[in-house]
This record gives C-alpha cells, sequence and structure tokens, in this order.
C-alpha cells in the first residue's frame, strides 16, 4: 500500500481561508476599513481580486485598479505612489490585527488533517501575505485550537512574495526539506497556485472556504444547493487555471485527496 509519506515530506499551508477564517473575511474587511478611513471606498470585489499576496503588494495592486486609483486621488488630492503605499499600510495594521484575530477560528477539520499527516511523519510549514505582526494574534488562538505548524513564514520576510516561491524556499530551508517536487502547497488563493507551481510544489487549491467563494459558514450553509455547487464550481475552474494540480473544497478533504494522488502515483 503507497501511504503519503512515500510521496510527500511537507504540507505548505496559507492561513485565511485555507486553515483559519472561512470565507478569507478578515483582510478583505480591514483593507476596506483602512481606506474608508482614508476616505477612499473600495468595494469587496475589488479588494478580493490580489488576495493572498503580501499586503503591501496588495494594496499597490489596488492602486493598479483605475476606479480606486481616481477614488484616492479625489480623496487625498495626490497620486497613488509609493507614499500612498505606506499610509495604507500604516492605516492597516490595526484593523488587520484585530480582525485577523477576530477570525482566527480553524476552519473544520483544520487540526484533524494536520495531526493525520503528522502521524505519517510530514512536516508542516505555513506562508501568508501577513506580516509578523498581524500574525501574532492568529498563531496563539490556532495554537490554542491545536495547530503550530513547524514553521512560519510572514510577508516581507523573504525578498519576494508571492506569486514568487521565496517564502515556500524560506519554509523548505527553515525544515530541511528538498526536493520540492516531495512538497504540497495547499492555498486558496490563484496567486498562491502560482506560487507553488513555481516553487514545483504539488500544487492543491481549496475551492470552498477561502477567497474564491468569500463566505462565512454560515452564509455559504444558508444558500441552496445549486447556488453552493454553481460557486464551487466557479471556483475550482479559477484555481485549476491559475496553476492548481488538485482542488479540494476544504482543507477537510486533503489527506484523502493526498491518498488518492499517491495511489495514481503507485499505479
Amino acid at each position: 500500500m503507497t501511504r503519503i509519506r512515500d510521496c510527500f515530506d511537507m504540507v505548505v499551508f496559507d492561513w485565511a481561508g485555507t486553515m483559519v477564517d472561512f470565507g478569507s473575511r478578515a483582510p478583505v474587511l480591514a483593507l476596506i476599513e483602512a481606506f474608508a478611513g482614508l476616505g477612499v471606498t473600495v468595494e469587496e470585489a475589488e479588494a478580493r481580486k490580489d488576495m493572498g499576496r503580501a499586503k503591501a503588494d496588495h494594496v499597490r495592486a489596488l492602486f493598479e485598479q483605475a476606479e480606486v486609483a481616481q477614488a484616492w486621488r479625489t480623496a487625498q488630492g495626490g497620486e497613488p505612489d509609493a507614499a500612498a503605499v505606506d499610509k495604507v499600510m500604516a492605516a492597516l495594521e490595526a484593523p488587520m490585527i484585530r480582525l485577523a484575530h477576530e477570525t482566527a477560528a480553524l476552519i473544520p477539520g483544520a487540526a484533524d488533517t494536520v495531526a493525520w499527516l503528522r502521524v505519517e511523519g510530514l512536516k508542516i510549514g505555513s506562508c501568508t501575505g501577513y506580516t509578523r505582526a498581524m500574525m501574532q494574534a492568529v498563531l496563539s488562538r490556532a495554537a490554542q485550537q491545536g495547530y503550530a505548524p513547524d514553521t512560519v513564514v510572514c510577508a516581507h520576510e523573504t525578498p519576494q512574495g508571492r506569486p514568487s516561491p521565496q517564502m515556500i524556499y524560506k519554509a523548505c530551508l527553515d525544515l530541511d526539506v528538498w526536493p520540492l517536487s516531495r512538497v504540497v502547497k495547499v492555498d486558496d488563493a490563484e496567486v498562491g497556485m502560482a506560487e507553488g507551481r513555481n516553487a514545483g510544489c504539488f500544487t492543491v487549491g481549496v475551492a470552498v472556504s477561502g477567497n474564491m467563494v468569500g463566505l462565512t459558514e454560515q452564509a455559504l450553509a444558508a444558500l441552496p444547493p445549486e447556488a453552493r455547487a454553481s460557486l464551487r464550481a466557479e471556483a475550482s475552474e479559477r484555481l485549476y487555471a491559475a496553476g492548481a494540480d488538485l482542488v479540494i473544497d476544504t482543507v477537510a478533504d486533503l489527506v484523502p485527496a493526498l491518498e488518492a494522488e499517491a495511489a495514481r502515483r503507485a499505479a
């Protein structure tokens, strides 16, 4: 019988929308709040477009959207330049820390999935678009719920963030894991799929609990079955198009998916 450990040595998980914060709400709400405090209205769809990038990169990407850039000029009387990015980042830290803490409940099945992977002998890495300051409350709350990865790589701790593979490279260096073909990257954002593929990892997209659908567990459950199926199908299609080798609904589905992949390779 082929086991997961016969194919893989480590799983690198994203955080919001993948392991905590069903619907990846915190970063969206924090960005909207930070911009609003500076007189700029940012819509949820605009905030979600480049989710998964390091937060400063995400702000730069928002400024590349014409409507956001024009709203900034109108409200602030200046160009959305490097100084503007710094201004938004300063406004973003407090709501990001507050909301990240409030939404840091583990996604159902996350702790059990990690426990099973550890029994299999795999190492557990993680990387995030959050800064280290933004992650502190998340790390403590996750640990209280039974999830403490072997390493955590935060935004700006590598020269480049996603879609570059550098955060995954750092996680592999931290845990002495190679080759990258024996690493699994699990993420809910399109830029995370690109990150995993660029690193040479087996890349797994998370369709239902993350940024692609963007709903809390309760809001998702309240939808008619056909509406849920439609959202899942659209999210899966986008994740595959972004480079996913495999797409699952939530992290609770990861172990059977990796067992199936191990069996497929053995066959």
